[in-house]
Parts: C-alpha cells; sequence; structure tokens
C-alpha cells in the first residue's frame, strides 16, 4: 500500500510540474499541492517531501556528473548549502516563506537554497540580496523565453 501511495504522490508531483511555458517550479505551484491533495495536511507535506528530495537528488547527481569531468568547478557551481536543515523543517521555512506573496515566484530551487540560508543565520543583507538576484534572474529568464 505504501508502494502504491508513493507512486501516487510522485505521478501527482509531477504532472504540474509538466508544464511547458514554466521554467521552475515557484510559490503558486508549491502553495497549489494543498489543493491537489484536498486539503489533507499529511498527503500535502508528502508531497512536498517527495519534490524536495527529487531536487536534492537530482542536484547530488549533476554535482556528482560535474566532479568526475571538473571537481573545482564543480565545488564552486554547487557550493551553496542545500542540506543543513531537515526535509521536515525545509517544508515549515517553505512554507512560511512561500506565504509571503512577493516571493511566490522566485523558483523552489532558489527557495530551498534560501531557507537553508535562513537556518545557518547568515546575515539579512546577504539573503534579502540573494532574493533580489533570484528575482533578477528569474524575470530575465521569462522574458527571454517569451522572445
Amino acid at each position: 500500500m505504501k508502494r502504491v501511495t508513493l507512486l501516487l504522490l510522485i505521478f501527482i508531483t509531477y504532472l504540474p510540474a509538466q508544464q511547458m511555458d514554466r521554467l521552475f517550479w515557484n510559490g503558486s505551484d508549491w502553495r497549489r499541492l494543498e489543493k491537489l491533495a484536498d486539503y489533507d495536511p499529511e498527503l500535502t507535506y508528502m508531497m512536498k517531501i517527495a519534490y524536495i528530495n527529487g531536487v536534492l537528488d537530482g542536484r547530488l547527481f549533476y554535482y556528482l556528473k560535474a566532479w568526475i569531468m571538473e571537481q573545482a568547478f564543480a565545488d564552486s557551481l554547487y557550493a551553496e548549502t542545500v542540506d543543513y536543515l531537515t526535509p521536515r523543517e525545509l517544508v515549515k521555512v517553505l512554507d512560511n516563506f512561500y506565504a509571503d506573496p512577493i516571493n511566490g515566484y522566485i523558483p523552489l530551487p532558489s527557495a530551498i537554497i534560501i531557507s537553508n540560508m535562513f537556518g545557518e543565520r547568515i546575515p539579512m543583507n546577504t539573503i534579502d540580496e540573494y532574493i533580489r538576484h533570484s528575482k533578477e534572474w528569474i524575470n530575465r529568464m521569462i522574458l527571454e523565453q517569451k522572445q
């Protein structure tokens, strides 16, 4: 039964990510999971954890692929800490982060880094600068995609 539930979660989580006009999941996708789970807190949590684990697994996979080619480059490219918080803590921090509508369009990978920055107690001016840069690059990518 657990395997069927897990497969269902992966399928439900995977479908919304396949929108062709979207570059990354963002706050609206994160908040929409609650509705997809029919407002069941346990199912919502499981879907969020599945997404986070997928992002972190994918990041590790590509880090290792890059590390095989050039270790110093891989280390510099993947220097941000994304595993400082436990997945449970990360879900809570992301929920709080995306509760602010102004953060809604920041991509989830950036929000994961930002959440870990909060967890590490990095100075707020550094976090604010990272948030500003995240907004700038996603806006630039969206504009380039539409051209």
